[in-house]
């Protein structure tokens, strides 16, 4: 499903224009974005979490080459799903 079948079903349910909910939904991934960028958590409940994960520095080979390469520490967004969640898609 991309961005735009979710605006077509989100216009379609509630009968608002499909211009206003793709604004609302650019702006809800907007501020999810922002808010990882900053280093906070989003939490929505009974969907899931977009959380920030540390990965720490590590040691890495480029075979091509074989030298040694050191990856810095850096974050990473994720998405960690809701129990409930997690339940109905197993159904």
């Amino acid at each position: 499903m991309t961005k735009a079948d979710i605006v077509n079903e989100i216009s379609k349910s509630t009968g608002i224009d499909k211009l206003d909910v793709l604004k609302t939904v650019e702006s809800f991934m907007e501020e999810v974005k922002k808010s990882l960028e900053k280093g906070d958590n989003v939490y929505l409940r009974g969907f899931g979490s977009f959380v920030v994960k540390k990965r720490a520095q590590k040691t890495a080979r480029n075979i091509s080459q074989n030298t040694t390469i050191i990856i810095p520490e850096h974050n990473i967004p994720a998405f960690k799903p809701a129990k409930t969640f997690v339940m109905d898609v197993k159904k």
